[in-house]
């Protein structure tokens, strides 16, 4: 009798669920479609910050190499700063663009579901062809970042030995035997920023078909 009890319980917890899970996926496509815009927005954020730290970092660099200033410490102090502003805004946004790609991966696994459901075969079919054109313009995020991301990783690679290195070789000549590594890591930063240009401009295209399609 005990476990009649329980498999009824256990059997109606998952009805129940069922239909929480379908009302839920009924509810929340827009909200969901909003809250994944938001995220979006605050990669785009992050990486037009990253692009002005960018020149902020270069130029610092390029005050420290420069033979004719003299006070090498400040210059230092200065390009360390800098560094360290780059290490946070690559954490922000990596941890932002990991959440947006998960908002997408549950934003299309509910659509997919929800589009299961319709009776209607010509219904079911323009929700699959729009899940599938929308689900392109976000590949095109994810194409453009693949760059990105290894060439911002070898910048901050590079910026960071530089820092290592003149920490504890600040001399003229410690200076001097940088310098050609230094020039590079700038021109490094150059390509970095235009490559970003591509994945602003997906990014902006997958905002504003959410944008659209909250207000169907």
């Amino acid at each position: 009798m005990r476990s009649q009890i329980i498999s009824i319980v256990f059997l109606s917890t998952l009805f129940l669920g069922s239909v929480l899970f379908q009302t839920g996926c009924a509810t929340t496509g827009n909200q969901r479609s909003a809250k994944t815009r938001t995220t979006m927005k605050a990669v785009e954020q992050d990486y037009i910050q990253t692009i002005k730290q960018v020149d902020a970092t270069n130029k610092s660099l390029e005050v420290l190499v420069d033979t004719n200033k003299s006070d090498k410490k400040k210059a230092f102090e200065k390009y360390s700063s800098n560094v360290n502003k780059m290490k946070n805004l690559e954490k922000r946004l990596f941890e932002h663009a990991d959440k947006m790609g998960t908002q997408q991966k549950n934003y299309f696994e509910e659509w997919r579901m929800q589009g299961n459901t319709y009776t209607n075969p010509q219904i079911q079919a323009l929700s699959e062809q729009r899940r599938a054109d929308l689900s392109a313009v976000f590949a095109q995020i994810a194409e453009a970042s693949v760059g990105v991301n290894g060439s911002l990783k070898a910048y901050m690679s590079d910026i960071g030995q530089i820092r290592t290195y003149l920490s504890t070789d600040l001399t003229p000549k410690g200076i001097e035997s940088i310098t050609p590594t230094s020039q590079q890591a700038i021109m490094d930063g150059n390509h970095l920023k235009d490559a970003v240009n591509p994945v602003l401009a997906a990014i902006g295209n997958a905002r504003d078909e959410l944008a659209q399609g909250d207000n169907k």
